[in-house]
Order: C-alpha cells, then structure tokens, then sequence
C-alpha cells in the first residue's frame, strides 16, 4: 500500500459538514508508531460500521414513513 502523504489528505467538498471526521481526517499521521496506526484503524472501522447502522436504520424509517404516507388510490 502506498503512503498517505500530508498533501493527498481527502477533500472535504461536497456537503460533508466540519465534524470530527473530518478534523481527524485532516490530521497528520506522522507521529503515530505502527501500533498506533493499527489500532486507529480498527476504531475507524467500527465507526464506519456504526454509521452503516445507523444509515440503514434512517433509511428502513423513511421508507416506512413513505409507505404510510404514499397515496392509497
């Protein structure tokens, strides 16, 4: 894999709001030991998969308040 350099930090554009995603996303990771750097990993796939969640949930909702308010005709 190659390394993520400072300067190809993501480009927040698009509607993403200034959260701590993007606070995080923007840090330097340089003075992180390969440790560090593993475990960070592992927290940020459990936050990936926590918003996964928690899109699906928001998503079923919608859907079934669609479907209780869609026309019946």
């Amino acid at each position: 894999m190659l390394p993520f350099m400072d300067d190809d930090r993501p480009n927040f554009s698009g509607g993403v709001r200034n959260d701590a995603a993007q606070r995080l996303a923007s840090e330097s990771l340089d003075r992180y030991s390969q440790d560090e750097l593993e475990a960070r990993i592992l927290l940020l796939e459990q936050e990936i998969m926590r918003v996964r969640l928690r899109l699906e949930s928001a998503s079923a909702t919608r859907l079934a308040a669609e479907a209780l308010f869609r026309p019946h005709g």
